[in-house]
């Protein structure tokens, strides 16, 4: 085997086909931390949208239902929280209730009622949560809303889409699905959004279920998570880079310059006194 005499330039390393198809994979790599990445500032910027939401509609003036609503199935995503006054009577005996509705880690469920307002029309009303029963197949025994004319103030949330395979059974559903509900009561009804009652005047007689929770205005870690899928695409090629290099340097080492090289720092570190050469040396002295 002839011995090499020249180093060896970096390029005969990186641009050989092995390192080149290792240049594809770390460029793979790093494609897909960039398309995390961006998916999470996304996520970011649709958090940061709802906060704003929050902000700007949650503690607004109520507004009657009727402007907030103009048309019956439209609904404005930037209307959402927005306090609306509505007016009319609750239908009692077509109330459902929504399956699997968790609320601080326990089971539950959120009870719609229906309200027949003055024009004829039906507004949802979620009117808060109860816990799951212990028996499934147990049918819940709902509290009873203020009876008669009532006015309420609720804010305003859009129809949730529907789940495939899960619909309606025993006046119970698996989702707020306005069109959905509207089919059921058989009546012209609000399919746009639905509310989220904050009172009712009367009140009602029993306890009301638990209203809802205020929504959270913590954005989450959706910047740290985009910051470090970056971070990981950016040590991807810094890896790369390490290896060709550990590369290049092992096989300069087996040319002559390289030995000679090695040698030469050998010969250094050998004419450096040791640790325990210094410390004889000042016990000598002493």
């Amino acid at each position: 085997m002839t011995e090499q005499h020249n180093p060896v330039p970096w390029y005969r390393i990186a641009f050989t086909k092995r390192w080149l198809s290792y240049l594809l994979l770390t460029a793979l790599f790093a494609g897909a931390c960039v398309a995390l990445s961006t998916w999470q500032f996304a996520r970011r910027d649709e958090a940061r949208q709802e906060i704003d939401r929050v902000l700007a509609n949650y503690n607004a003036q109520p507004i009657a239902l009727t402007d907030a609503l103009p048309v019956p199935d439209g609904f404005n995503e930037n209307d959402k929280w927005i306090p609306v006054v509505v007016k009319g009577k609750y239908l009692v005996d077509d109330q459902l209730v929504v399956r699997s509705r968790p609320r601080e880690q326990v089971a539950g469920v959120e009870v719609l009622t229906p309200l027949k307002t003055d024009d004829g029309s039906i507004f949802i009303v979620d009117r808060g949560w109860l816990p799951a029963n212990e028996d499934p197949e147990e049918p819940y025994i709902l509290p009873e809303p203020p009876t008669g004319d009532v006015t309420v103030i609720a804010r305003l949330k859009a129809s949730e889409p529907s789940i495939p395979g899960r619909g309606m059974s025993d006046g119970q559903v698996a989702t707020i699905e306005l069109p959905l509900i509207q089919e059921v009561l058989g009546s012209p009804t609000y399919t746009g959004a639905y509310g989220l009652l904050e009172s009712e005047t009367p009140a009602p007689v029993e306890s009301a279920p638990l209203p809802a929770l205020k929504p959270s205005l913590d954005e989450g870690a959706h910047l740290s998570y985009a910051l470090q899928w970056i971070m990981f695409g950016i040590l991807a090629f810094i890896g790369l880079g390490w290896a060709v290099r550990n590369e290049l340097r092992i096989r300069n080492s087996e040319t002559e310059e390289g030995k000679a090289k090695l040698a030469a720092q050998a010969k250094k570190r050998a004419s450096k006194p040791s640790e325990e050469d210094i410390e004889d040396a000042i016990l000598d002295g002493r």
